[in-house]
């Protein structure tokens, strides 16, 4: 009894940081979803709408395109993730000249703040002096312009999405496989089982619940995406990337809409939610049942 008084104890400041920077602001702006209000506009009181803002989102094509586009960007950012991490986790795993070199340089983007990226890839992928453009000029004879193409633009934050948390996946999966018993591939071994074999029916069963942890990170990031693609491309050209977390914010800052704003936040929140569930109930639930 005495222990578990001193485990509520040490959890109380972070459990009142916790309460007053993510409870009540959640509910602030639930709560601010249901009502129209523009401090700078003429009448500058909160008035309550019900569910308009809700009901706009559906006949908002500005904000279904975002939609679509965002989904387009998670799946191919994430997608590309997992892959990539999984077989550098793999290469990690082998001894080979330079490694702990390399695993440095590898793990350098995960500190970077995301508008640090946005402003290095900003850089690197200027016509005039960006290297990408320049060797791709050189190379292929390919001009890449991203403020004038919409594939170029989109692709490229893609790009910098899979640079930045690659490391991130990296990370979490060589923890997953070092932690993996031996017996089991041994086992499969002797049995003649190939290398396919092993991996489809041992260690990415194994290893699952890493990689859905691992998802539900990325995919909550990547649908809130919004500093490094602000430095980037500004969410254009056009809207080929005005990602949701790009169309929030120019509605809440430039038009100071925090009503509406707000109402695409709660949209955002519960899809990840959605998402999330779906993963778990595709992946997991399944296995459990079997089980």
């Amino acid at each position: 009894m005495q222990s578990n008084r001193l485990g509520w104890i040490l959890l109380a400041p972070t459990l009142v940081i916790l309460f007053f920077f993510g409870v009540v602001p959640f509910f602030y702006v639930l709560w601010l979803s249901f009502h129209q209000w523009n401090p700078f506009a003429a009448d500058p009181n909160v008035i309550f709408n019900g569910a308009d803002n809700f009901r706009a989102l559906v006949f908002d094509n500005g904000f279904l395109s975002s939609l679509g586009v965002t989904i387009a960007f998670v799946f191919f950012a994430v997608l590309s993730e997992l892959v990539i991490g999984y077989a550098l986790a793999q290469a990690f795993l082998k001894d080979f000249p330079g490694k702990a070199i390399f695993r440095t340089i590898h793990t350098l983007p995960l500190i970077m703040a995301p508008i640090i990226v946005g402003s290095i890839w900003k850089l690197m992928t200027t016509p005039s002096i960006g290297i990408i453009p320049s060797l791709l000029r050189s190379w292929f004879g390919y001009d890449l312009n991203i403020g004038t193409s919409a594939v170029a633009a989109f692709t490229v934050t893609v790009v910098m999405d899979i640079w930045h948390w690659t490391p991130l996946v990296t990370l979490t999966l060589i923890a997953a496989l070092v932690s993996l018993p031996s017996d089991p591939f041994e086992q499969a071994q002797i049995d003649g089982a190939n290398k396919r074999q092993i991996f489809w029916h041992i260690t990415l069963p194994m290893i699952m619940p890493a990689v859905l942890a691992t998802v539900f990170i990325r995919l909550m990031d990547a649908l809130r995406t919004v500093d490094e693609v602000l430095m980037l491309t500004g969410g254009g050209p056009g809207s080929a990337t005005r990602y949701l977390g790009v169309h929030i914010f120019k509605e809440v800052f430039p038009r100071t809409n925090y009503g509406y704003g707000s109402a695409i936040s709660i949209i955002v929140l519960y899809l990840t939610i959605v998402a999330c569930w779906l993963l778990y109930v595709s992946l997991i639930a399944p296995r459990n049942t079997k089980g």
